[in-house]
């Protein structure tokens, strides 16, 4: 009995050791994690030899954390991982890469890896014009539509990688590249709920390039320039009032005082009327709601989709009543389109809010940044 009772002891000890012994060498490998300051979407861990990047927020309401293994060709060759605790290994620093909205563009174009992008869904939206010079010559593959991707296509061009977007996780598409052993990563920079969180995203795509330097430098800058524009509008003493949005289907559609936008207008030192407001996504309001509370707002900022102010008072002839509309003080960013007509302000926008912010603070104090030229927004004529 007593010789069983010393077999169990060693028995436990043994384990318990070896336990021990695994967890302090983790904690050895380990040199740190990359600081983000904003960002909650995702996180990355550095080792020895490998990187572990987490999705904690791919989209909204998501209830699983997606972790992958960032490592180079040569280090793979010689490190086993347990592929049930990982969502993908990941050959690092990628060679060819899809990614699927136009929100991942500028990371590619600002770390100089535009030449690594070989296919995407819905090209003519995207303006870059390094990237649309590479599409013009073939070097990039059109790849059909996000919710609906030529996977025969895709899996012709056989990338390290594809960077998805996801609403709710449901793509098919997507689901079909995973299982032919090509990673997925669903980037979820559209769910930050700052400008500045939704820009540090660029330090995701520095990880798989093996340019933290990179990343960490032009994030730093265009914090540098978003804070000191910030602080430049908050010495104004006279705040416009501001409307937003338009009608569709008698809804009026605008930001509530949660959102990146609504945070944009508040760093740009204006007075949003509905700036009080809660909740996730847009605000649905009645025409007369909004009439009631903007009729005599000083700028309206925005108005959706219509791209001129005949077209704006065609799809709701109540649009007209508005001072802002008599007085020609309504700015889109709708104008301004690449070579193949994609939105600027929707490729751009996200990755640099601080040019956002600044033509913002251009409109609503023109007296501010007198040399400055609006990148994204125009009058509506």
């Amino acid at each position: 009995m007593k010789f069983k009772y010393f077999l169990l002891v060693v028995t436990l000890v043994f384990f318990n050791c070896k336990k021990e012994t695994k967890k302090h060498l983790q904690t050895l490998n380990k040199k740190q994690d990359i600081v983000l300051k904003y960002a909650k979407g995702f996180s990355i861990t550095e080792y020895e030899n490998y990187k572990i990047l987490n999705i904690t927020k791919p989209w909204p309401k998501a209830e699983k954390n997606y972790r992958y293994v960032l490592i180079s060709k040569e280090n793979a060759a010689k490190t086993s991982f347990l592929k049930n605790e990982y969502d993908g290994i990941i050959i690092n620093p990628i060679q060819k890469i899809v990614v699927t909205s136009t929100t991942h563009i500028p990371a590619l174009d600002l770390l100089d890896a535009e030449q690594t992008l070989i296919g995407f869904p819905g090209t003519d939206y995207i303006s870059s014009e390094k990237i649309r010079e590479r599409i013009d010559n073939g070097s990039i593959r059109e790849l059909g539509k996000n919710e609906g991707l030529n996977t025969e296509v895709l899996l012709e061009l056989n990338p390290d990688l594809v960077v998805g977007f996801g609403i709710d996780g449901n793509n098919r598409s997507l689901e079909t590249i995973k299982k032919s052993g090509i990673p997925v990563v669903f980037n979820g920079d559209w769910v930050e709920s700052s400008p500045l969180a939704k820009a540090e995203w660029i330090k995701f795509f520095g990880a798989l390039y093996n340019k933290e330097k990179e990343a960490d430098s032009i994030f730093n800058t265009i914090e540098k320039n978003y804070l000191e524009a910030k602080k430049l509008a908050k010495n104004i003493n006279t705040k416009p009032t501001v409307l937003s949005g338009a009608m569709h289907s008698d809804i009026w559609y605008l930001p509530n005082g949660t959102s990146t936008e609504a945070q944009l207008l508040k760093d740009a030192n204006v007075n949003y009327l509905w700036q009080d407001t809660k909740g996730v996504g847009s605000l649905k309001l009645n025409f007369e709601s909004v009439f009631v509370k903007a009729n005599t707002a000083d700028i309206w900022l925005s108005p959706s989709n219509y791209s001129s102010l005949e077209a704006l008072k065609n799809g709701n002839e109540n649009h007209a009543l508005f001072d802002a509309f008599k007085n020609k003080t309504i700015y889109s960013f709708n104008n301004t389109t690449g070579a193949s007509g994609g939105v600027l302000y929707y490729e751009l926008g996200m990755s640099r809010p601080d040019l956002v912010l600044k033509d913002l603070i251009k409109i609503c104090h023109p007296e501010l940044l007198k040399n400055y030229k609006p990148r994204f927004f125009k009058t509506l004529e």
